[in-house]
C-alpha cells in the first residue's frame, strides 16, 4: 500500500539526493508539518552498522551480490518497523533517502540479479509499506562521476567508497533501471532532471510534491 506522508529519494551516486531532501524537509516544517528524514542503508543503530560494512569496512569488499542484497534488506526491515512505522502511526512525514526501489535498480538492475527474486524478497522486508511518492533524481552517470570528483578532490577515487567505487557501465544500468521503474509505476516513481542548479531541482521536487499531496 502506497502511504501518503512517505517520500523517497532516489537516484545514482552524487545526483543531490541528501541536498534535495534535506531543503524538501525545511519546506515541509516551514508548512507546519513535523517532518523526519532518514536514510538507507542506515537509519537505526543496527542499519548504520550494516552501511559501513557494505560502503566502508574492508570486510565488505568482494562481498557477493547475493549478501549484498540481503544486508540492504536487513537494514530496511529494521527502519520500516523502527521508525517509518512509527512515525507515520504518529501523522509525521516520513522522507527517505533511498528505500526499496535502490535494491530493485541497484541490485536488479546494477548487479544483474533475478528481478523476480529482488522483487519477492523486498516486499517482505517492507511488510507492505510503500512511499506515496518515489522521486528520482535523474543525471547522466558520466556527470555524476564527475560532481564525485570533484566533491572528493584531491583524493579523487581513492576516497570513493565501495558502491561509489562501481564502473560507468554498472550506473548506465542503474540508470535505465530508474527510468524503467518510472514507466512500469508512473503514479508513484516520478523522474526529476537533476543536471541543473540546487535551486531547480528543489522546485522541480518541491512541484512534484505539492501536487501529489495538495500542499
Amino acid at each position: 500500500m502506497a502511504l501518503s506522508r512517505f517520500i523517497s529519494l532516489e537516484g545514482g551516486e552524487a545526483v543531490g539526493k541528501s541536498t534535495q531532501i534535506t531543503r524538501l524537509a525545511e519546506r515541509l516544517t516551514k508548512l507546519g508539518h513535523k517532518t523526519i528524514v532518514t536514510r538507507e542503508p542506515g537509519g537505526t543503530p543496527l542499519g548504520e552498522s550494516i552501511r559501513h560494512l557494505l560502503k566502508h569496512a574492508p570486510e565488505g569488499r568482494g562481498m557477493t551480490p547475493e549478501a549484498e542484497l540481503l544486508l540492504f534488506l536487513a537494514s530496511r526491515a529494521e527502519l520500516v518497523r523502527k521508525v517509518i512505522m512509527p512515525a507515520l502511526d504518529q501523522g509525521t512525514w516520513v522522507l527517505s533517502d533511498r528505500f526499496l526501489d535502490s535494491t530493485t535498480v541497484y541490485q536488479g538492475a546494477g548487479r544483474q540479479l533475478p528481478v523476480e527474486m529482488v522483487q519477492l524478497v523486498n516486499a517482505f522486508a517492507v511488510g507492505g509499506y510503500l512511499p506515496g511518492l518515489t522521486l528520482v533524481l535523474d543525471l547522466e552517470p558520466k556527470e555524476a562521476r564527475r560532481r564525485q570528483l570533484k566533491r572528493t578532490k584531491p583524493a579523487g577515487e581513492g576516497n570513493f567508497d565501495r558502491m561509489e567505487a562501481e564502473p560507468t557501465d554498472f550506473f548506465d544500468r542503474v540508470r535505465q533501471g530508474y527510468l524503467d521503474l518510472a514507466k512500469t509505476q508512473p503514479q508513484r516513481v516520478k523522474i526529476v532532471p537533476a543536471a541543473g542548479s540546487i535551486e531547480k531541482t528543489a522546485d522541480a521536487v518541491w512541484k512534484e510534491v505539492a501536487g501529489v499531496f495538495s500542499l
